[in-house]
């Protein structure tokens, strides 16, 4: 029998870890959904290792926090057969680019993803891009990739196109 594949998955926020507060009527990141939305997928094959590094809103985060974010990816590059990183879509771009900047072509795939739309919404696209995310990992050749609706785009040249609500090529 093969052995399971680790995958280091890395949250740091974003719309698909929001919840509602209802005292305060917001939609906010306070405490993560990631192990409710694990527990409804079938994962056999895969040892998922969470490394919960923070969980902010990605308008929020400093070229610091992405520093932080691409470190980290490299490190758990280093011990694990791949990475995911859940990240909050407005600044995903910002991080995916310091990781190439930082590591060059990480030794696994490295893959970044998020929801325009929380988990928590009846309209959430949150768990299908974590499970394709979970799936290009195992299956990518080492590099940074975001995955997201139904497509894996590799960095360096990706952006958000708002308009879209999706992400593409920059040179698209």
């Amino acid at each position: 029998m093969a052995s399971k594949k680790r995958i280091a998955l890395i949250s740091t926020g974003g719309t698909i870890e929001k919840t509602y507060d209802e005292l305060q009527g917001v939609l906010d990141n306070r405490t993560s959904v990631l192990d409710v939305m694990l527990a409804g997928l079938q994962l056999q094959g895969v040892d998922i290792v969470r490394i919960p590094l923070m969980n902010k809103d990605s308008l929020q985060m400093t070229p610091g926090d992405h520093d932080l974010i691409a470190r980290t990816a490299g490190s758990m590059a280093e011990a694990h057969d791949g990475v995911v990183i859940v990240h909050g879509t407005d600044r995903l771009a910002n991080s995916g680019e310091r990781i190439v900047a930082l590591l060059g072509s990480p030794r696994v795939p490295v893959v970044l993803t998020g929801a325009m739309r929380p988990y928590v919404m009846r309209n959430t696209d949150a768990l299908q891009n974590l499970t394709e995310a979970l799936l290009a990992v195992q299956m990518a050749a080492p590099g940074v990739y975001v995955s997201m609706h139904n497509q894996v785009l590799q960095f360096p040249g990706v952006v958000k196109d708002k308009d879209r609500g999706t992400f593409v090529r920059a040179d698209a």
